[in-house]
């Protein structure tokens, strides 16, 4: 399977590019402001008031609004890319280092409440281009990162080689980000015991992520010429009464 080639990133997202105490206060004091009151609506001005600085001093750490944007962003997702990585300084299985991180990873959403909202939400409204730049600029390097160790998972044998390792690689932050997003609804539905649980669910979605929902493999099920099941064809014509 051919690598991921890696892309510019900006500097401040790799760990040699930590703030000074100074640039991180004012990264903390953007993060409150971001998420209560929205990109548009946060000066450079209220930061520097709010951290107690000139605005000069904001413009030293930081270029541009945008910039700083992009870095509080960085940073609420800089402890599960650490989590990561020590995962596999750690070895174990792949499926336990995704398991790990799949915990880790929840446990950072609910901790990190507001700035997780931020987060979740420029995903969802952002246009292609500031897509392109979310990539780019904060997800790429994380999420590349976990498409290699599913990779290795596969060169080992552990995983399936017709998987793709980008989607089992997206189904893993998406599992945790939509429990974080509805866990407010889902605590109201009779039979849903593990809304108020986040580690009970976390070990139970790991164990359907990696191990499945079949209760043994069918004997013979129809399917294609890699071996995977046949699906029903979804009609695209329009339905109607």
């Amino acid at each position: 399977m051919p690598h991921i080639q890696s892309r510019p990133v900006h500097a401040c997202s790799q760990d040699e590019g930590q703030l000074s105490p100074g640039g991180q206060a004012i990264l903390d004091v953007a993060a409150g402001l971001f998420s209560e009151k929205g990109y548009d609506a946060t000066s450079m001005s209220a930061v520097a008031r709010s951290a107690g600085v000139s605005k000069a001093n904001v413009f030293h750490h930081f270029r541009s609004k945008r910039e700083l944007y992009l870095e509080v962003i960085r940073e609420a997702c800089r402890d599960s890319s650490a989590a990561l990585r020590q995962g596999r300084v750690q070895g174990g299985t792949v499926a336990e280092q995704l398991s790990s991180f799949l915990s880790h990873h929840l446990e950072t959403l609910l901790r990190r409440e507001q700035v997780s909202r931020l987060v979740v939400r420029e995903v969802m409204e952002s246009s292609p281009d500031g897509g392109k730049e979310l990539a780019e600029q904060v997800f790429f390097e994380g999420f590349t990162e976990l498409v290699e160790i599913v990779r290795e998972g596969q060169a080992s044998g552990e995983f399936r080689r017709d998987l793709d390792p980008a989607l089992l690689a997206h189904l893993i932050i998406s599992t945790n980000v939509f429990f974080f997003q509805s866990r407010n609804v889902l605590r109201h539905f009779p039979f849903v015991d593990f809304a108020d649980d986040p580690q009970r669910f976390v070990r139970m979605a790991a164990d359907l992520l990696f191990h499945g929902c079949l209760r043994n493999p069918p004997d013979e099920m129809p399917g294609d010429a890699t071996g995977n099941p046949a699906l029903p064809v979804i009609s695209q014509e329009k339905v109607h009464d």
